[in-house]
């Protein structure tokens, strides 16, 4: 099975042209041999996104504990302090406006609870994900689009805060989602700059994705090239037809 996932890992990265490798979670109730202990303390789960680009482990409710909201889409065991804490938060986020009391009931929770939530590269995971996670920019994610179009026969959702919750969608709906982050997870994931979103997939069926993704990746390449040279054609004064510009693409 991982060597299953290492291949479909590096046909998207390759495809892609990737910066990072897919990430894989998982969810289970009990601890796979070969996962260590999280690499520090996280500000938010989130960041175990960011890590696991580049290492193997597992977490508990514990490791999510400085964060609420996360604790609250993943529907992990909470405590006390993390109940007053989500309380607090979304007093915070209504004074600012930023999130409505009518806007709860729209935020996704992953409707089941495990033990562990296991972090991966998706090259790495002994285990089928639920959620395969890439970090893409515009180009890479107009193919995915257009991938997940082609795959599940409709438009994945694009998604606003808490970055988080793409998590519970993906698993809740077994659709892809994209998520364009949160203010919360750009201040904590470096890789998820200005030019960089979220696109999130079901696990069970990344093989279908990946090769819609190949294909899609190629056709754009050789779209991309048509374009252009029917750009500078115009722009030159000439009014091509579509077999002149194949004609000129096949001779540059």
């Amino acid at each position: 099975m991982m060597r299953e996932f290492a291949r479909i890992s590096s046909e998207i990265t390759e495809a892609l042209r990737l910066s990072n490798p897919p990430v894989a979670i998982c969810f289970s109730d009990t601890l796979p041999a070969g996962f260590d202990t999280p690499p520090g303390p996280a500000p938010a789960g989130c960041r175990f996104w960011q890590d696991a680009t580049s290492a193997k482990f597992a977490t508990t409710a514990a490791d999510h504990a400085h964060c609420a909201i996360g604790v609250y889409t993943h529907n992990l065991e909470t405590s006390s302090a993390q109940q007053t804490d989500l309380m607090d938060a979304i007093k915070v986020f209504g004074d600012l406006g930023y999130v409505r009391p009518e806007d709860l009931a729209l935020i996704p929770v992953l409707q089941s609870r495990t033990k562990h939530v296991l972090y991966s590269p998706l090259a790495e995971t002994p285990l089928t994900p639920a959620v395969v996670l890439l970090f893409a920019d515009a180009a890479q994610a107009l193919i995915l689009s257009e991938a997940t179009q082609q795959v599940e026969g409709g438009n994945a959702p694009a998604m606003g805060r808490p970055a988080c919750a793409v998590v519970p969608q993906v698993v809740n709906s077994g659709r892809a989602a994209m998520s364009l982050g949160c203010c919360g997870a750009r201040a904590y994931l470096s890789l998820l700059n200005e030019s960089i979103s979220l696109f999130a997939f079901p696990g069970a069926r990344i093989g279908d994705y990946a090769e819609r993704i190949v294909a899609l990746s190629a056709a754009n390449a050789v779209l991309s090239k048509f374009h252009q040279i029917r750009r500078e054609e115009i722009y030159a004064g000439h009014s091509p037809t579509v077999q002149d510009s194949l004609h000129s693409m096949a001779a540059s």
